[in-house]
């Protein structure tokens, strides 16, 4: 996929009631600390907005409120499991993103991680798509949306993004009005 691109999830896949987001990066080696991505995911409304700030799933809440997301294996550097049929339907759009770690070497950016990825698997872990985020004046972009699951006609469906930011999660925060 490219960014801004679509790919329709349930309607290519009728029987499709879980993925599996996995996603992946290299870092270039250094002497010092190295970048630490840190992965993501916000539940939004219908206003783009989070639904609330338990509505973060990240490290140090691994699990949405009422279980539909959870970070899981790490076949890749992350894996997060969607049960798309126990999103609440206040959920219009999973945004998936990675930030780089401020607590690791301070206020790094992505220009130290190559080959970034977003791929949207089944239950088997069978690939169904996949975003390969172009690399792209990353030396100034501290956090990131790879892509969002949204609803669309009764169905679910995959936009790829790579939107960065260089104000890193007070951006984000301020976008999807969390308390970070």
């Amino acid at each position: 996929m490219v960014a801004g691109s679509n790919a329709a999830l349930t309607a290519e896949n009728p029987d499709l009631g879980k993925v599996l987001l996995g996603i992946g990066w290299d870092t270039v080696p250094s002497r010092g600390p190295q970048s630490e991505p840190v992965p993501m995911v916000i539940m939004c409304g219908p206003d783009g907005r989070a639904v609330s700030d338990e509505h973060l799933v990240f490290f140090n809440q691994i699990a949405s409120p009422e279980g539909s997301i959870a970070f899981a294996g790490t076949e890749d550097q992350e894996q997060i499991d969607v049960d798309l049929n126990r999103v609440p339907d206040s959920v219009s759009k999973i945004a998936v993103l990675v930030y780089i770690d401020p607590d690791v070497r301070g206020p790094g950016t992505f220009g130290a991680v190559r080959n970034t990825y977003l791929r949207v698997a089944d239950e088997e872990n069978r690939e169904l798509l996949r975003f390969d985020v172009p690399p792209v004046n990353m030396d100034k972009i501290n956090a990131m949306i790879l892509g969002e699951l949204y609803r669309h006609g009764g169905g679910w469906k995959f936009r790829a993004l790579g939107q960065g930011y260089e104000t890193g999660l007070a951006a984000v925060a301020a976008d999807f009005r969390l308390k970070l």
